[in-house]
């Protein structure tokens, strides 16, 4: 029987507290961490007080282009990019500091609930991965936003917040 590593079991148990603290999924949690589920569960009872939420994960990159899913994606998906390619460590780790400073970025805690959760922003990272989401520059601003394959080819790509739908000017506060 292989021995188990009690640091990797401290900081996967870490880990899984992080990811359950933003309200990550159960699917999540076994998906990053080799805790049992059966350990997840208590770990997540324990926490919350409660059992966790049931039904399946977000399946399609659509949710990710709407107008302020794409702008709130895209900024958490830069700070990944960032990230990920100056720090040493795991994915996962990435996608928590990642969270934290997006969180920091658009939300007042006292009365906000964020727009990109956890699941989904690990989902986000899932989509990239596999390649039903990428990245492009826009033309306009030169910022980098998410796109699905088909924006790819478009050379001249305008990002939402140079070309901001008319409906969603009622949404913002200037």
């Amino acid at each position: 029987m292989a021995e188990k590593s009690i640091l990797k079991e401290i900081n996967d148990a870490h880990i899984a507290m992080e990811l359950i603290s933003f309200g990550a999924r159960m699917q999540v949690l076994e998906s990053e961490t080799s805790l049992s589920r059966r350990r997840l569960l208590r770990l997540y009872k324990e926490m919350k007080g409660c059992s966790p939420p049931k039904g399946l994960l977000p399946f399609s990159p659509d949710w990710f282009m709407t107008w302020e899913q794409n702008v709130h994606a895209s900024m958490f998906y830069n700070i990944f990019l960032f990230l990920h390619k100056t720090r040493p460590g795991r994915n996962i780790e990435h996608i928590l500091v990642a969270y934290k400073l997006y969180l920091e970025q658009c939300i007042n805690h006292a009365t906000e609930k964020p727009l990109l959760g956890i699941t989904r922003a690990w989902t986000l990272i899932r989509f990239t991965e596999c390649g039903m989401i990428d990245h492009i520059r826009c033309c306009h601003c030169g910022g980098i936003f998410i796109v699905t394959a088909s924006h790819l080819c478009d050379k001249q790509f305008v990002c939402r917040l140079c070309c901001i739908p008319s409906r969603a000017v009622k949404k913002l506060v200037w």
